[in-house]
């Protein structure tokens, strides 16, 4: 059964609880002797100190003397620093998911690719692919089966640039995905004035796909079912781009295409 981190941190709040000086609490009473007594509670009054014993649930009466005072208070405060702190991770946490359901709440529900840029979110149009071979040009969408004939052949999209511009090297997208599928981010080359998507080889004997996108190391953060965040690990080198989802081997590829260009 998954247990929420900030129940967790609830639970170790709780087991942390001491008390400081006359709070209530089972906390150590020390003797100077190194032995301790568990007590609920306990006061310092002139020469004596009066304590609630949990053993026999009782009060009780001890000489100052015998008391190490100054290791229990010591004992009670880094106690209590921890509870605090324990507290504030609580807090922390309340916080963090408040503001993810938020933030999971900007993100329209269809399925596509969203560009977080400051407060504001983005659709990003779908592209249109198109296999590139000796047979000409076919869009990868209307393809079925794909007309693989050659060894080789290129997965592109239209024209040099892409409309989608960002101006930061590191660009956030949300990805809601239609299907339990791959995705990720790619960069893309030139080919004859368009941009390439990926290299497809055809296997001889086998006629399996092999495909060669040069994929972009990203960090990605699950925001709910089916919706993720995804953003470069390291800062872009000025190009053409695009967040892909895919399943591997079946040149299915939906791309959402960016132009990163700085300012």
């Amino acid at each position: 059964m998954f247990v929420s981190r900030r129940i967790l941190l609830g639970t170790f709040a709780l087991l942390l609880w001491s008390s400081p000086l006359g709070a209530e609490g089972n906390m150590k009473l020390y003797l100077k002797d190194g032995s301790y007594q568990l007590v609920r509670q306990y006061k310092v009054e002139g020469d004596r100190v009066r304590y609630y014993t949990v053993e026999r649930s009782d009060w009780e009466e001890i000489p100052l003397d015998l008391v190490d005072l100054k290791k229990t208070e010591s004992e009670a405060r880094a106690r209590e620093e921890e509870h605090k702190a324990a507290q504030q991770a609580v807090a922390e946490e309340d916080k963090a998911e408040r503001d993810a359901a938020r933030e999971v709440r900007r993100v329209p529900p269809d399925p596509g690719v969203y560009l977080l840029a400051g407060e504001a979110v983005t659709a990003i149009k779908e592209a249109e692919p198109k296999v590139v071979n000796n047979k000409g040009r076919h869009v990868l969408k209307l393809m079925s089966p794909v007309p693989l004939v050659t060894d080789k052949s290129l997965l592109e999209l239209d024209g040099p640039h892409s409309a989608n511009v960002v101006a930061e090297n590191r660009p956030q997208f949300y990805i809601r995905l239609s299907e339990e599928e791959r995705f990720g981010m790619l960069r893309m080359s030139e080919h004859k004035g368009n941009r390439v998507v990926e290299k497809l080889t055809i296997i001889p004997v086998s006629k399996e796909v092999v495909e060669e996108p040069q994929m972009v190391d990203t960090f990605r953060q699950q925001m709910a079912e089916g919706l993720y965040k995804v953003w470069p690990e390291k800062p872009l080198e000025p190009g053409q781009y695009g967040v892909v989802e895919y399943t591997e081997g079946k040149v299915n590829m939906r791309i959402w295409d960016f132009a990163y260009t700085p300012k």
